[in-house]
């Protein structure tokens, strides 16, 4: 199989998680291409932490280019924590604590794997940590242009309930509204491990349209409460509101 088909499988959440983030990822060079496909192997647990690669002929075979692509494939992973080169040994699997996990690759090419478990739970407890004070200084500090934002995502939400994947769009992009109003630099920077986690938990709890009107309740009580300039009331909505997710989540895995 040439590197063509293997671009050709991408998945839909991946390139869900750009346009979200704003942003195209790796570029399209051979190399950026290899280095996708080699990215999602080795989050996927295809490639074990501690295991060698193949040799640069064998990659460059498999893939159908030259073997400086691969070197080039091989220094965007290196760069990202996944992969480190040992002269006289070759290039080897990193463990995941040496990955780079906030990084926006690492992140869309854990959207294009099966879904684990353990990373999900990572993801939620994380977004209970940044999620609800960023809804209290959505209230306290965001400008009238920021709550229109959120106004207006929330109405979109609510309209596109019929259809999962323009759901799950607007939800994250509600998501980015409250986090953005938050007037946080560093905040936004951590935007990546939302549309993360919610393109992965919305895929198991809203499989089903009609489950998306569950939940507009609990994003219609955030944003009257970051309306009304509410910092107590809306922090405390969106800690109920990512406590439904998180029960919902629970009940998929049966924990």
């Amino acid at each position: 199989m040439n590197i063509t088909s293997y671009v050709l499988l991408d998945h839909m959440n991946e390139h869900l998680f750009y346009d979200l983030k704003e942003t195209s990822g790796l570029t399209h060079s051979l190399s950026a291409q290899v280095a996708r496909e080699l990215g999602r192997r080795i989050v996927s647990g295809t490639y074990k932490p501690g295991e060698l690669l193949e040799d640069e002929a064998a990659l460059a075979t498999r893939f159908a280019v030259s073997r400086s692509v691969i070197r080039d494939a091989v220094k965007v992973l290196v760069g990202k924590g996944l992969l480190e080169v040992r002269r006289g040994i070759g290039t080897r699997v990193k463990n995941r604590d040496h990955w780079g996990l906030l990084d926006d690759d690492v992140l869309a090419w854990l959207q294009s794997v099966p879904l684990n478990v353990d990373t999900l739970r990572q993801l939620m407890d994380l977004r209970l940590v940044i999620e609800p004070k960023a809804a209290r200084w959505a209230a306290e500090r965001g400008t009238d242009a920021d709550l229109l934002a959120i106004e207006q995502a929330q109405l979109a939400l609510e309209e596109d309930m019929a259809s999962v994947e323009d759901y799950i769009v607007a939800d994250a992009r509600f998501h980015r509204a409250v986090l953005r109003a938050a007037g946080n630099d560093f905040l936004r920077a951590l935007e990546g491990v939302i549309f993360s986690a919610l393109l992965s938990s919305i895929r198991l709890t809203n499989k089903d349209p009609r489950e998306n009107r569950a939940s507009i309740p609990f994003h219609r009580a955030v944003t009257d409460a970051i309306l009304k300039r509410d910092p107590d009331m809306a922090e405390r909505c969106m800690e109920e509101h990512l406590a439904d997710a998180r029960r919902r989540l629970s009940e998929f895995f049966d924990t």
